[in-house]
């Protein structure tokens, strides 16, 4: 809502409107920091939350919105597979055909959320995480399309996420 609201002013020239907008930023600002305030006091209150955040913040690309939409929308990370997690999600490849016919592969479905929250700790993974730059990397080389490689990378992403959470242990690299 603030991104529309912050639009909207941009678009209106008269004073008394653009004002409004102003104020109503101004207090849908002041509720977003309340909210973030109590989510940061949950986790801060459990344990098991902290210390699930502590490990999936150790992934360069992971940051805190991302570890929160985690914790609060996927439970089941590190207790499925690599296969069903990513079914979960939305990020597994889904081909479509038929006889001859061969149609393209998509994602979708799953947790909406959590995907949207993957594939923004992806396009900041890609530039930020060596391993994941790498992939990113020897898949536009390749010959993938740049969108379809990002998505390779949201898959791998979460793929790590539910490692490190499984087995308990920090991100290393190599």
């Amino acid at each position: 809502m603030i991104g529309a609201e912050r639009q909207r002013q941009q678009r209106v020239t008269a004073p008394r409107p653009r004002k409004s907008i102003a104020r109503l930023i101004k207090a849908l600002e002041k509720e977003l920091a309340s909210l973030d305030a109590d989510i940061d006091d949950a986790v801060k209150g459990s344990p098991a939350w902290r210390a699930k955040e502590e490990l999936l913040t150790s992934v360069p690309g992971v940051g805190p919105v991302i570890t929160r939409t985690l914790v609060a929308e996927l439970p089941e990370l590190g207790q499925l597979g690599h296969k069903q997690i990513t079914a979960l999600v939305g990020l597994a490849p889904f081909t479509r055909q038929s006889g001859k016919w061969r149609g393209k592969s998509c994602i979708g479905g799953g947790r909406t959320a959590v995907r949207a929250a993957i594939f923004m700790g992806a396009m900041v993974a890609k530039k930020h995480n060596p391993v994941l730059k790498a992939f990113f990397d020897r898949l536009v080389a390749a010959g993938k399309p740049k969108l379809v490689a990002l998505i390779a990378v949201a898959r791998k992403l979460l793929i790590i996420l539910n490692a490190i959470v499984r087995d308990n242990r920090p991100w290393q690299t190599a």
